[in-house]
């Protein structure tokens, strides 16, 4: 960086990069970036697929959590609804719909933005937008598959589920997210966002790559 360069303005530019692995739900590429002090470092991004989530609020004011085996973690967690954006251009409002019937079988007729969150930008572009859903009703529930077929479903009041989470026994950073935000609404009074208002996090360079490799196949 040069002695008269403010702090917070550098532009941090990609001046190569190399895929190294391209998978059904992950890619991983190196980028050479240059830094403030004239240097070139490599850094490793992962690329995934953007999210949505639910959190879901009944008449009797509790969230609608899934309880969900994860492999990665070898166990069953507690978490909200949700899914991946894979579909090119679904609107993140529909998947989110979708998802919530999917997985708990009911609909909603109110719905906003909660909190977007980026996952872990130190090497992830993953992101994810928990919605609030509310007036909830049943609707019409696809036949599960996989892991979906062990769904247990769990109502928590607000309290009970930010007791949970501080007490270690909700660890999924989506269910986290999104039952600390609602708490953190209700107690400042924040207004939520519409539900299709912009995102501008939202990743979209592995779902370009995916359609990217099946052009190159046709």
């Amino acid at each position: 960086m040069s002695d008269d360069a403010a702090p917070g303005t550098h532009t941090f530019d990609t001046v190569g990069s190399e895929l190294l692995y391209s998978g059904a739900i992950v890619a991983l590429r190196r980028d050479r970036v240059v830094m403030p002090d004239g240097h070139v470092a490599n850094r490793e991004v992962v690329e995934h697929h953007g999210a949505v989530a639910v959190l879901a609020l009944d008449d009797d004011g509790r969230v609608v959590l899934i309880r969900q085996y994860r492999h990665p973690v070898a166990t069953r967690l507690l978490e909200l609804p949700a899914g991946l954006l894979d579909i090119d251009g679904e609107d993140p409002l529909t998947a989110a719909k979708r998802e919530l019937a999917e997985e708990t079988g009911l609909a909603a007729d109110e719905w906003s933005v909660l909190v977007d969150v980026a996952l872990s930008p130190g090497f992830t572009d993953e992101a994810l937008r928990v919605f609030l859903a509310t007036g909830l009703r049943d609707t019409d529930r696809p036949a599960p598959e996989h892991e979906e077929a062990d769904l247990e479903l769990v109502r928590l009041t607000v309290e009970e589920a930010v007791r949970a989470a501080l007490a270690g026994e909700i660890v999924n950073a989506t269910a986290v997210a999104g039952v600390f935000a609602l708490a953190a609404a209700r107690a400042s009074g924040a207004p939520l966002r519409p539900a299709d208002a912009p995102w501008p996090g939202q990743p979209t360079a592995f779902l370009r790559r995916k359609a990217a490799e099946r052009s190159g196949q046709d």
